[in-house]
């Protein structure tokens, strides 16, 4: 690698060049071995200069209004001198050949604003390897100057839990007026939840969207807290009209000061450094298991014997894994 390469990388990046920051997120998204070794450099290089950011991750029921509620609360933040980057976990889009264009025209007037920067999730991906690319892109847009990272979850299931290991506040949207509020609501995402803001509170739903607040009010109330110097609010808000948003990033801000302040944010981010860590190393691991041409060798005849209850799981595993230091026979 020219480390000239490296040095021209760095200075974009800190920069602000915007083609430069495009290119970086490239080479943490390719597969490429040479590629990712020169990502890894360069976002090793830029961590002193990360971290002076607010990280928001936003989730969100089918039909809530995600897309433009993040759109407003991106361009007030833009119009109070902010400077935003809006990241995507999508683990459909390894499926769907990826929703590249979708993310930006769902937003179009934030991914023309100088001071904003939509990213959508790489296609072709795990969810895991996805969310390590996402974390990695984050990392490089804080370098770049960008002060609030949107982690946005497009797929849904475990892409909720995945998006809160990588933020400070994670915030779930709801919608009102659905008959059971409840229903179809998993407890584990409510959990997640550092505040509940119920959107599409405008017209004849006001009312609907109160009733709603307290309902998962409620909810929230018969949980454990994630922490206890924070009670998850539920807020209301219409992205229509532009109301609650303002709310809503008042609430984002006053945690975000009140966990700094305490130290319970810097803990916070060691614990998600330290787990994305070890989710490398697990990852990394399981790379190399794959690709050892003797375990290839002995995969098959393993997992038969264990498919046929010939052989625990337990024993297959020992064996797989310790056959290279012990050279045992299987």
């Amino acid at each position: 690698m020219n480390p000239e390469d490296l040095k021209t990388y760095i200075e974009g990046v800190r920069g602000q060049n915007r083609r430069i920051l495009s290119k970086t997120i490239t080479l943490i998204e390719s597969s490429r071995p040479d590629h990712q070794e020169l990502a890894r450099k360069i976002v090793d290089e830029l961590l002193p200069h990360t971290g002076k950011t607010v990280r928001l991750g936003i989730t969100g029921v089918p039909g809530v209004g995600k897309s433009t509620f993040i759109e407003r609360l991106g361009m007030s933040l833009v119009d109070a001198g902010h400077r935003v980057a809006v990241l995507a976990v999508d683990p459909s889009s390894s499926r769907s050949g990826g929703s590249v264009m979708a993310d930006k025209t769902r937003m179009e007037r934030l991914a023309v604003e100088e001071n904003a920067f939509i990213r959508p999730s790489p296609s072709g991906g795990t969810l895991g390897g996805v969310a390590r690319k996402t974390r990695e892109t984050m990392l490089v847009c804080e370098a770049a100057g960008f002060d609030v990272i949107i982690v946005e979850t497009v797929g849904v299931g475990q892409s909720e839990t995945t998006v809160a290991s990588m933020v400070d506040f994670f915030l779930v949207l709801m919608l009102s007026g659905a008959g059971d509020e409840l229903q179809g609501i998993k407890r584990g995402v409510l959990e997640l939840a550092d505040a509940i803001a119920i959107t599409k509170a405008d017209g004849d739903n006001i009312e609907k969207a109160k009733k709603a607040a307290k309902i998962y009010e409620t909810a929230l109330h018969m949980l454990q807290p994630t922490s206890p110097n924070w009670d998850p609010p539920v807020l209301t808000c219409s992205a229509l009209e532009m109301m609650g948003i303002g709310e809503i990033w008042q609430t984002v801000t006053k945690y975000h000061k009140k966990f700094a302040a305490s130290g319970e944010l810097e803990q916070k981010r060691q614990k998600q450094a330290l787990d994305w860590l070890w989710s490398l190393v697990e990852e990394g691991l399981r790379q190399r298991f794959d690709r050892n041409p003797e375990i290839k060798k002995r995969l098959h005849p393993i997992t038969r014997a264990v498919e046929k209850g010939e052989t625990s799981p337990t024993l297959a595993a020992d064996k797989l894994l310790f056959f290279l230091d012990n050279h045992r026979s299987v």
